[in-house]
């Protein structure tokens, strides 16, 4: 089983490329970084979680910058994005981004899509919260556009669009199924809805916390064979674990390849203990 880290990586913490040296050269598969661009004061949206927002949401580094930092001082580490809100992105901006991150780190990236649940912060980007999960599907599909080998043109239901064009760097990996560009887990509570969606334009699922999997992985699974995707293709990768050996093992009884487990906001010295506790499951 691969195990990878994702934190939440501020102007208060360790250091993107101390990091991911430090992940690299103890063996760890990956980095996976969360995604906010702001957090307004007046929010009647609340934490997901329950209680207070925790500082480091207001704090967040951009995820693109501070990974590829980490892909410049490393050779294997994965990268990813835990999530990408692309629904408050330019898509055409954004693929850029993507397949440039891509192309110079060797095929590395993992774009982890997610939907959002800041209401306040999606409307500040001009979302229109009750069509996100339409715009997030249409974007990517008008990012693929960009990324197709030809020139290729898109035209979304909404009216979004984009003419055939030139664009370069393409992503270093190759197509797979329906899924164009770097490997695309979606986030999200489990659900129809949301694993039709997998199913549809993905090549697996983000599941936070990965409680629940032994009731909805069959339910995912039917609906990827439903949508005829080869079955050993589908990847769920339970993202933000806080781990023990019976949680590992259960995963891996569930068939699971690999897993994202979560590393406290801090300083230098916090993290590394940390990785040093983590480090009797690689």
């Amino acid at each position: 089983m691969r195990i990878a880290v994702t934190i939440f990586l501020t102007d208060e913490t360790i250091a993107p490329s101390r990091l991911a040296r430090e992940l690299e050269q103890r063996g760890f598969a990956g980095l996976y970084l969360p995604e906010h661009t702001h957090i307004p004061v007046e929010r009647t949206t609340p934490y997901p979680a329950g209680g207070e927002l925790p500082r480091e949401y207001g704090r967040t580094l951009d995820p693109f910058v501070a990974l590829g930092q980490a892909a410049a001082v490393t050779e294997r580490l994965g990268l990813g994005t835990g999530i990408t809100l692309v629904a408050q992105h330019d898509p055409i901006d954004l693929a850029k981004q993507v397949a440039t991150l891509d192309h110079l780190s060797g095929g590395r990236f993992t774009l982890g899509v997610g939907y959002g649940w800041n209401v306040e912060e999606a409307a500040d980007h001009g979302v229109d919260w009750r069509v996100r999960r339409e715009s997030v599907r249409e974007r990517l599909a008008l990012m693929r556009a960009l990324w197709a080998e030809e020139p290729t043109a898109y035209e979304g239901p909404s009216g979004l669009s984009v003419r055939a064009s030139h664009a370069h760097p393409k992503p270093a990996q190759k197509p797979r199924g329906p899924v164009v560009g770097p490997r695309t887990l979606i986030g999200g509570a489990a659900g129809p809805k949301l694993f039709a969606h997998i199913s549809e334009y993905a090549d697996g699922w983000l599941p936070i916390g990965g409680r629940g999997l032994t009731e909805s992985l069959p339910v995912l699974r039917a609906a990827w064979a439903e949508a005829d995707r080869d079955p050993s293709a589908l990847q769920v990768v339970p993202y933000a674990v806080v781990p023990s050996p019976g949680k590992l093992s259960h995963y891996a009884d569930l068939g699971i390849e690999e897993v994202v487990l979560q590393l406290p906001p801090a300083g230098e010295e916090e993290v590394l203990r940390v990785l040093d506790e983590y480090a009797r499951y690689l």
